[in-house]
């Protein structure tokens, strides 16, 4: 009796956010409002019955003002730690453009999206200059509805996700960085990108707080903005048999549209299953063939990822393969099928040894206890990546897309430098700074 009484409340519930999908512009700073914007102050704060403002962790906020005549330019909105800046939105891809800068001084901004999600990595404008800045994202809720835009189902959860930003009918940006001086906000639904969907584990995720990361979390901002959205369903802990139980590939499909991607990394948790027929070539194989044969069947485009290796080195300094034969059982389902192949376990072995025992350790969550608040045992974990080792596996991925020749490669942003895992970027290199969200927790799966 209850089950149907729920469906109907989601599906109102669903009939409304789909009625709300429109475009925002916001005009930030509490001084002259530009005529077809609306103002965001200091007080604006998240509520429901608005449908946007400030979120939580976002303090001592400032507003300056240039005083000039230009409404939209002349003020802006920062602050010394990071704030975050959410609009209610039904679920889809959206492009946002934000413009940085302030008329009397610098300004210097990281943007994230979601849990986490680096949109713009640390643009620095001139005194009394301003950048626009573009990209695309998308907004994922937990509804799985069909081609009537009717709620059929509901992706299954963990209690840990209930908190995660990216389930919650909101796309929220962080502002970050040295000067984010925050002058204007415009959001528009963007129907036409292609839609790069992922589908993994802990070591794809968007990481929800400091200091894990995720290739998945690295990779929208090496897209151009308007032709590529990225949408990364995967989830700590999941394997290939748990990501489809729980209606997270049913979810992904019900969005997919032709000439969609589905990126496939798992092996990591899959390999700890036990049972009878339960193994690389058998059960974990079987459902990689399934797992393509649903894209294909929808009219997108599959592509198998092997898992990255863990920090495990034997005495000569070369990495153990501790993965066993599920890499191999993915290089046999892309050959068998004709399926574009990114393999970044053999990558991730020669980044991993070019970083050698000790330098890889600045790549992995390994930090003495009290390094972040909350944090009373040290940290180390040799499977999961931190800001610096997401971000070079991330290009490990670009390498991936560029040799397979993925139609996406050609909306990679042109001014990417080339990269060799053979010789990965240095970590003094790396600049991230550090949100608000933190914890000490290990993530689901190992």
């Amino acid at each position: 009796m209850k089950r149907p009484f729920f469906l109907g409340l989601m599906l109102l519930f669903s009939a409304g956010l789909f009625a709300q999908q429109k475009s925002y512009k916001f005009d930030f700073g509490n001084g002259k409002l530009m005529p077809g914007y609306t103002q965001v102050t200091t007080d604006t704060k998240y509520s429901e019955e608005t449908g946007f403002g400030f979120d939580k962790y976002s303090t001592d906020l400032q507003s300056g003002d240039g005083k000039t005549k230009n409404a939209l330019l002349t003020d802006y909105i920062s602050s010394t730690k990071p704030f975050y800046f959410s609009v209610r939105l039904p679920d889809g891809n959206y492009d946002v453009k934000v413009i940085l800068g302030d008329p009397l001084g610098t300004a210097a901004a990281t943007v994230r999206a979601e849990c986490r999600r680096l949109m713009i990595n640390n643009t620095v404008t001139g005194k009394g200059k301003f950048a626009t800045l573009n990209f695309t994202v998308h907004v994922k809720d937990s509804l799985i509805r069909n081609e009537n835009n009717e709620v059929v189902s509901k992706v299954r959860l963990k209690e840990r996700e209930v908190g995660y930003l990216h389930w919650d009918n909101k796309l929220t940006l962080e502002f970050n960085g040295g000067a984010p001086k925050i002058c204007a906000v415009e959001i528009t639904p963007n129907t036409t990108a292609a839609t790069v969907f992922l589908a993994g584990n802990s070591t794809v995720v968007d990481q929800d707080k400091e200091p894990w990361a995720a290739w998945g979390q690295m990779i929208p901002s090496f897209f151009q903005a308007k032709k590529i959205a990225v949408a990364n369903y995967a989830e700590s802990g999941e394997a290939l048999n748990s990501f489809r139980s729980a209606r997270r590939l049913e979810k992904i499909l019900s969005l997919m549209k032709k000439g969609d991607y589905l990126f496939i990394e798992f092996g990591h948790n899959d390999m700890k299953q036990k049972g009878e027929g339960v193994g690389a070539f058998t059960s974990y194989k079987k459902e990689l063939l399934r797992y393509i044969a649903d894209v294909k069947a929808k009219g997108g485009i599959p592509v198998l990822v092997t898992s990255m290796h863990r920090r495990s080195f034997d005495s000569t300094g070369h990495i153990i393969n501790t993965l066993g034969d599920y890499p191999e059982a993915v290089r046999q389902a892309a050959r068998e099928t004709n399926t574009a192949l990114i393999d970044l376990n053999a990558m991730s072995k020669t980044l991993y040894e070019a970083w050698g025992p000790v330098e890889s350790i600045k790549a992995f969550v390994h930090y003495p206890a009290n390094t972040f608040p909350g944090q009373d045992k040290k940290l180390e974990d040799n499977t999961h990546f931190n800001t610096y080792g997401a971000w070079q596996i991330a290009k490990c991925i670009v390498n991936g897309i560029k040799e397979a020749k993925l139609g996406i490669a050609k909306s990679l942003r042109k001014d990417l430098t080339p990269f060799d895992p053979a010789h990965p970027d240095t970590v003094e290199k790396w600049n991230w700074p550090m949100g608000a969200y933190v914890t000490g927790m290990k993530p689901d799966g190992n």
